[in-house]
């Protein structure tokens, strides 16, 4: 057990700090999940309830929560922008259909739960899962029709990837916000995610689906069977492009040009880890490489570069590309505020002492501290159905266990978290009900295969973190 240096003194017993957590928390659960209240404003009274509880004065607590709402909008804001301009590009320019069109064209039948996994996860690597899903919905509608399979088959797979990649792997919200509540390098946290989510996925995508194909043997419904190919006309129907997204018969990127687009920021964020790790701090290698690799710089030089290579690459001219790149902010406003709000709840907790008394908790009673990174993130997940919610509230909570953890320790809290935030997906999740929709499945199969699906990511990434921590 790591040594833990504890930041903020409590401002009032356990017995009275405790139930100020809980009362918070679940005001957040009771205004979101009953109440129907939006995430941001449910964040806002429950801090400001946590702080009354806790015995905080009032200008004390919304000094504390405006100092967490900024530094957190500071710290990710500008990378879930320039994530959400990303995405777009890579849909609009058919970027995302060259990969799964290319990907899924050379693979046998046995072989395409596999390729849908691959599909997933590189899609799902710049996207939000939301919009991952809709863009890969009528090419699993497709593969399912002409490979004669189930959609359990193959949906399941290239829902593994894309869930896997939004919980686990930045530039998603969700491990941002965590990396920056606990204070995590993003470089080392994305090498050791990356790590987790390869095997995750392969045992809840391919290897599960085999059997809950059989739980779950359902026909794909008749959508998209008009103009039904991958790069046609619903490419821009199914990432909100109209009439500028891909089918208008714009040129295609070619496979390898996009696929070396979309790993570039990754490829320069893990640059920056070699360097920390191998390289003397002050040398110019070192300095050159923790520039580029520095998440906002690697984001927007990737970015830039889709402008032209996505961009200009598809045949869009300078009109088109900004249009896409304004249409692509609107949608995130909404995360954003949730994202910031979360970070001001945190920073209640942290202010108020709670973390110290959970600290001081965790030091005597033996508890991993991965282990209650995760449980705490399920509880949360299963009681809001936000896994974001659910990843900032326990960043928040377990923030003040990480000053005397190593580098590596540090981002396996964000992984254990990550995971634990994707726990069994309910119906109080607007995923669960987005996929039961597009499948065409009751609540019981969607729980036999989407839950299902989602708690063993949470489970299997929690076993992998578990084993990395052995090593790291």
């Amino acid at each position: 057990m790591h040594s833990i240096v504890l930041a903020a003194a409590p401002h009032a017993s356990s017995g009275r700090l405790v139930p100020a957590a809980l009362a918070g928390i679940a005001l957040i659960v009771v205004l979101i999940t009953w109440l129907k209240v939006h995430p941001f404003l449910s964040l806002t009274l429950g801090s400001l309830l946590v702080g009354a509880i806790a015995g905080l004065p009032m200008a004390d607590t919304v000094k504390s929560f405006g100092k967490g709402f900024g530094d957190t909008a500071s710290g990710v804001g500008a990378l879930i922008a320039l994530g959400a301009m990303f995405g777009k590009l890579l849909a609009d320019s058919g970027g995302a259909d060259q990969i799964v069109d290319t990907i899924v064209g050379r693979s046998g039948r046995r072989a395409l739960p596999w390729a849908m996994a691959l599909v997933g996860a590189l899609i799902g690597l710049p996207m939000f899962f939301e919009i991952g899903l809709v863009l890969l919905m009528p090419v699993i509608y497709l593969v399912a029709r002409r490979s004669g399979q189930s959609i359990i088959a193959v949906g399941i797979p290239a829902l593994a990837g894309l869930s896997a990649m939004h919980g686990l792997v930045p530039p998603h919200p969700g491990p941002l916000v965590a990396i920056d509540a606990l204070h995590a390098d993003l470089g080392v946290t994305l090498g050791l995610g990356v790590l987790v989510a390869v095997p995750t996925v392969a045992l809840a995508g391919p290897l599960l689906a085999r059997f809950a194909a059989r739980w779950v043997d359902v026909r794909p419904p008749e959508l998209f069977t008009t103009g039904d190919t991958a790069g046609g006309k619903d490419a821009g129907e199914r990432d909100g492009g109209g009439k500028d997204g891909a089918e208008q018969g714009r040129r295609r990127p070619s496979f390898a040009l996009t696929l070396a687009t979309v790993l570039l920021p990754v490829v320069l964020m893990l640059l920056k880890a070699f360097a920390d790790i191998v390289l003397d701090e002050g040398t110019e290698p070192y300095t050159v490489l923790d520039n580029l690799g520095t998440p906002l710089i690697a984001l927007l030089i990737a970015v830039v570069v889709a402008m032209f290579t996505l961009g200009r690459g598809s045949g869009m001219d300078r009109r088109t590309i900004t249009a896409t790149l304004e249409r692509s902010l609107p949608p995130i406003a909404g995360v954003l505020l949730i994202v910031a709000a979360g970070g001001g709840f945190k920073q209640t907790l942290v202010d108020t002492g709670i973390g110290k008394t959970i600290a001081d908790w965790v030091d005597g009673s033996g508890v991993s501290v991965l282990v209650l990174g995760w449980l705490v993130a399920v509880l949360i997940r299963l009681a809001t159905g936000s896994a974001t919610v659910a990843t900032v509230t326990a960043s928040g909570i377990l923030a003040p266990l990480v000053t005397g953890l190593s580098t590596g320790d540090t981002s396996l809290l964000v992984l254990a978290v990550g995971s634990g935030s994707l726990f069994f997906s309910h119906v109080n999740d607007a995923g669960f009900w987005l996929v039961k929709e597009y499948f065409g499945l009751s609540v019981g199969q969607t729980i036999k295969s989407w839950s299902l699906m989602e708690t063993v990511i949470s489970v299997c990434g929690l076993v992998f973190v578990l084993a990395l921590n052995i090593v790291v």
